[in-house]
């Protein structure tokens, strides 16, 4: 039963980790719901090496091109560079405060419902706001644009404030149009959730059992598999209609999590 719950929570942290909806919030929900213990967080965030290994293999071509560029092509040193800048922020910010989001703020569903409805409204906002995008590709994002996004990405340790919602917008509120965002959001997702992994394996790694390898493992392949099948689509959709269907679902889903906290359902 545990490894079909982890093969569940895998779909969810596939779907929804470069959706702007917080996958961390979906599978710290998903899993009171189905009884699901994972102390730590461990599972939620070491599952995310699927999405990971997801998004690197969609945008291979591009990983390869500016690994193998960065000796000899400064466009691949720019482009590295700016990715520097952008995950450097959460990066202190996770190592400074990790405990505490994870003890505190991961338990706490109130937590997570206001963040699901402040962002949505946030996201609403600023899907109005076209006219100020003056970045449409992410080759032309400059490092101010970079570090912007890199602070707003601090905000995703905040469980239900999204890293991917928190870097587009974070890229809108710096002049990228929609599609820019949510593409510069992928490339920062890689380091990020990677850092995120490797601190959470650091921790554990003496605490892991044969049966918890198994549910991260099979955790780990549902996260690759559903995330190949929903970036395209998702960036089809942003540049058909904006990100306001998200920002619904999130004030939707958040204002039921504040309900279902203050009745004491969850």
């Amino acid at each position: 039963m545990n490894l079909l719950i982890a093969a569940l929570l895998g779909v969810v942290q596939g779907l929804t980790e470069f959706l702007p909806v917080s996958s961390t919030a979906h599978l710290l929900v998903g899993a009171r719901l189905l009884g699901f213990q994972d102390p730590n967080s461990v599972f939620t965030e070491m599952i995310q090496l699927g999405s990971i290994f997801a998004i690197v293999w969609l945008y291979r071509a591009r990983v390869v091109a500016v690994v193998t560029g960065l000796p000899s092509q400064p466009e691949a040193r720019r482009f590295a560079a700016l990715i520097v800048v952008g995950v450097l922020p959460a990066l202190a910010a996770g190592a400074l405060l990790s405990d505490f989001v994870e003890t505190v703020l991961h338990k706490s569903v109130a937590t997570i419902g206001t963040a699901f409805v402040l962002g949505g409204l946030v996201m609403l906002w600023l899907d109005r706001r076209t006219a100020g995008a003056t970045t449409t590709r992410v080759d032309e994002t400059t490092v101010r644009q970079a570090a912007g996004i890199g602070l707003c990405q601090m905000l995703a340790l905040v469980p239900g404030v999204s890293r991917s919602g928190a870097t587009i917008a974070g890229g809108l509120v710096m002049g990228l149009d929609r599609a820019t965002a949510a593409e510069f959001s992928f490339f920062l997702a890689m380091p990020t959730l990677a850092a995120s992994f490797a601190h959470s394996l650091l921790q554990v790694r003496h605490q892991i059992t044969a049966d918890r390898t198994a549910e991260l493992v099979v955790g780990f392949v549902m996260a690759f598999l559903a995330s190949l099948v929903v970036v395209r689509p998702f960036l089809a959709v942003v540049r058909r209609v904006g990100f306001t269907p998200f920002a619904w679902y999130r004030i939707v889903v958040g204002a039921a999590l504040l309900v279902a906290a203050g009745a004491g359902w969850l």
